[in-house]
């Protein structure tokens, strides 16, 4: 396993070292492909996502998907380090995306290394580095889906501090409009379309949705931005907002539109239904096995490719979520240890039902 970890360690230097912001990963895919070529295992490539496969794949077996991506955010203001170097002080290595989610990727991959030649698994191994996730982005995880669906289990490796999150919000993004009619603010005429709005942001802020998750709680929604008027003396006839939709699963974003749609003033338009919510069953294997190991369980707000996968998905990695798209982005090196080494046993628990 030290052979591993100093590959890995390497590999997520080399990666914090890479410039690789969402749609510009093709200098990082290079990196993970001379990896792995090195490695002498064989890979494939769709734009910039890679993927491999074990040795002794047997296509009569289950398979299990480790993925994490490759892509980063951009370097917020307030770095004091140069966020494009990898620096070790004290137990700490300092990089942009070397918590999100850069550790979980290199972990991910030695783990993969560490099953890679063994001919008695259970089940099969796909290893995928994939780009765009920080933008959900269509040429991320989802120009694969092919692979992805192929598989029986996904475990997406995001910063969790090595708990499994079993359920994880969805996001959906409204844009609204109340329509009224404008007039003179000096007389007592028009249909001011911000009063007519009130209505409809008091109904949001207090409405919840029956149904709760017990992970992730209700479905949460959120007017976060607003926009109304053209000048001071002039009654606005028109005020539009935007609402944040976190989902869980009790409700698919058709249901959660119809609701607004029936309680709302406004004329709603969803700018995308894509990024679902996901939950696993309490009684799959992955979660019996990490039950076993002592490994917390719980809802996670925060998005990740979870919700471009239609199969059955855990999130578990390395890291913290806080530290995400933070200046002085870190991680604990010995958080690489002890990820890698809990990827290992957890799999190694694992009896994978072949349904």
């Amino acid at each position: 396993m030290k052979t591993i970890d100093t590959k890995i360690t390497k590999l997520l230097c080399d990666l914090i070292e890479t410039p690789s912001l969402s749609r510009n990963e093709e200098d990082a895919a290079i990196v993970m492909r001379k990896f792995l070529k090195k490695e002498k295992i064989p890979f494939e490539i769709r734009a910039n996502n890679t993927w491999a496969k074990n040795k002794h794949f047997n296509f009569l077996k289950p398979t299990i998907l480790l993925n994490s991506h490759i892509d980063t955010v951009k370097p917020v203001s307030g770095w004091t380090k140069e966020p494009y170097k990898a620096i070790f002080e004290s137990d700490k290595l300092y990089g942009l995306g070397v918590n999100d989610a850069g550790a979980a990727l290199v972990c991910l991959l030695g783990t993969f290394l560490h099953f890679y030649e063994q001919e008695d698994l259970n089940y099969n191994f796909i290893f995928a580095a994939t780009a765009e996730e920080e933008i959900s982005g269509k040429n991320g995880i989802e120009l694969i889906s092919d692979i992805v669906n192929s598989c029986s289990l996904a475990i997406v490796g995001e910063p969790t501090e090595m708990e499994l999150a079993v359920a994880e919000k969805g996001l959906m993004v409204v844009d609204a409009e109340v329509k009224g009619k404008s007039g003179h603010a000096a007389r007592n005429e028009g249909v001011n379309a911000i009063y007519a709005t009130l209505k409809d942001l008091d109904w949001i802020e207090n409405y919840q949705f029956k149904k709760i998750n017990p992970y992730l709680g209700p479905v949460k929604c959120t007017v976060t931005m607003i926009n109304a008027g053209t000048q001071h003396n002039v009654i606005p006839d028109s005020c539009k907002y935007v609402i944040d939709i976190r989902t869980t699963p009790e409700y698919s974003h058709e249901q959660v539109l119809e609701v607004l749609g029936d309680n709302l003033k406004a004329t709603i338009v969803a700018r995308s239904t894509r990024l679902n919510p996901s939950s696993i069953n309490s009684e799959h294997d992955i979660v019996k096995a990490a039950n076993k190991l002592g490994i917390n369980t719980f809802g996670s707000a925060t998005l990740s490719d979870q919700a471009l996968i239609a199969i059955p998905s855990v999130k578990i990695g390395p890291g913290k979520s806080e530290r995400s798209h933070t200046a002085d982005e870190f991680i604990y090196v010995r958080e690489i240890e002890e990820g890698l080494a809990t990827y290992v046993k957890l799999l190694s628990q694992l009896v994978l039902s072949a349904n």
